[in-house]
């Protein structure tokens, strides 16, 4: 049973959130919050395996609430709601350290996998917005002294890995692209986030776009990705 506190100031977007995110599908809603001052206190006290926050709310949004949390707490899973037209919000959540982001009005099985996937440490990047979102990264550039040393530690093999994470691919796909086994990547990936310093795959797209391993609107190598 994967534990999850829902974050958002909209009563009915909380309820619609348990009605999708129940025990019968495998989680369970120990706690609820309105805006991100009280989340703070809720996710200390639950210690959830997810927090499911929207990005929009009084008092302490999302972006700030992932920030505080994640001080608080490095091993917090966040996985940020949003609607369309909120990409630099989006941007700066991931920035912030947010595991992943997902449409408010996506299906539910979407959300479901959102959580599983963010609770067992890995991330989610709705494709519906992710290009959109990562294109902000051409106008909001971050500047990292130490980040032409982390790249440089990575050999030519986990900087090939790491552009292609950076694509959306997929593990598997990957091995493919690569004509290796799925395990190889695997630690391949393993050590990429050791040489990063990065916790997952969705904060290894953000570092990749930050730093320009890989840019918006370059072509994927997979089709159909």
């Amino acid at each position: 049973m994967i534990s999850v506190v829902l974050v958002d100031d909209q009563e009915l977007a909380r309820a619609g959130l348990r009605t999708i995110l129940r025990e019968p599908y495998g989680f369970e809603v120990v706690g609820e919050a309105a805006d991100g001052q009280a989340a703070l206190a809720e996710v200390a006290r639950a210690r959830p395996d997810a927090v499911v926050m929207d990005v929009r709310m009084p008092r302490m949004d999302g972006v700030e609430a992932t920030r505080a949390l994640l001080a608080a707490d490095p091993a917090t899973r966040i996985l940020v709601l949003t609607t369309f037209g909120e990409d630099g919000v989006l941007a700066a959540a991931l920035r912030a350290g947010a595991s992943g982001f997902c449409l408010k009005d996506a299906p539910a099985e979407d959300i479901q996998r959102a959580v599983r996937a963010v609770a067992a440490g890995d991330g989610w990047l709705d494709p519906a917005v992710c290009g959109r979102v990562l294109r902000r990264y051409r106008t909001d550039p971050v500047t990292d002294p130490d980040a032409v040393r982390r790249l440089g530690d990575l050999t030519s093999r986990e900087l090939d890995v790491l552009r292609l994470i950076g694509r959306g691919l997929t593990n598997a796909e990957i091995a493919r692209h690569l004509v290796v086994g799925e395990g190889t990547i695997k630690t391949h990936v393993g050590r990429i986030f050791t040489k990063l310093g990065v916790r997952d795959r969705a904060a290894a797209v953000v570092f990749a776009f930050d730093h320009g391993v890989v840019h918006p609107g370059e072509p994927s190598p997979m089709p159909g990705v």
